[in-house]
C-alpha cells in the first residue's frame, strides 16, 4: 500500500467540492431527489442525511480534542497515516467512480426521515449538511497550527480504530466522497 500524504490544504479542496457538488443538488427537482433506483436503495437525501448522522458522531469529539490540543508554530501540517488507519481510510475511498468495499450500514448511521419528504424537510437536510461540512473546514483550518500528533479521537465505529485528528478528517471527507459517487448513481439511474 502506498504511502498516504495528508495536508490540510488538500482535504479543504476536497471539501469544498463536496459542498459545491451539494449545491449543484438544490436545483435538481425535489421529485428527483426523492427519487429511489431500487426499493431497498436510498434516494439523494437520504444519503445526505447519512452524511449528517456520521458527522455528528464526530463533531463533538473533534471540536473537544482540538481545545486540548497545544499550538505549534511550524505551520500547517503534513501527516502519514499508520498501516491500519491508512487501511481503513483507503476502504472508504473511491476508486475513480468506484465506491470500494460495498457494506451494509449499521443501524446507527441509518436516515430516519419521514416516508413523505417535504420540501422544508428537504432543505433542513441540505442546511445541515453545508453547516457540518462548514464545520469539519474550519476545524481543519484551525488544527493547522496545533500539535495534533498528540490525541486520537475514537471513530464512531468504536476504539477498533482511533484517528488522530487528519485521519478522522480524511475518513469522513472519504465518506462523502464515497457518497457523491452513489448520488451520481441514483440520479444517473
Amino acid at each position: 500500500m502506498a504511502k498516504l500524504l495528508l495536508t490540510p490544504e488538500n482535504q479543504i479542496q476536497r471539501l469544498n467540492q463536496l459542498l459545491n457538488f451539494v449545491d449543484d443538488l438544490k436545483t435538481i427537482g425535489v421529485e428527483r431527489l426523492k427519487n429511489r433506483p431500487n426499493e431497498k436503495s436510498w434516494n439523494t437525501i437520504e444519503v445526505l442525511e447519512h452524511l449528517n448522522i456520521a458527522y455528528s458522531l464526530y463533531a463533538d469529539n473533534i471540536h473537544s480534542t482540538l481545545e486540548k490540543l497545544k499550538d505549534d508554530n511550524n505551520g500547517p501540517w503534513e501527516y502519514k497515516p499508520g498501516f491500519w488507519n491508512r487501511f481503513v481510510i483507503e476502504g472508504q475511498r473511491p476508486k475513480g467512480s468506484k465506491r470500494p468495499f460495498k457494506m451494509k450500514t449499521l443501524k446507527k448511521f441509518e436516515p430516519l426521515l419521514p416516508n413523505s419528504l417535504n420540501e422544508a424537510t428537504i432543505e433542513e437536510v441540505f442546511n445541515r449538511f453545508k453547516n457540518a461540512h462548514n464545520q469539519l473546514k474550519s476545524f481543519i483550518v484551525e488544527s493547522r497550527t496545533k500539535r495534533i500528533e498528540h490525541k486520537k479521537i475514537t471513530s464512531a465505529i468504536g476504539p477498533i480504530v482511533k484517528f488522530h485528528l487528519p485521519e478522522a478528517f480524511e475518513f469522513l471527507i472519504c465518506h462523502a466522497e464515497r457518497h457523491k459517487i452513489q448520488i451520481d448513481e441514483i440520479l444517473g439511474s
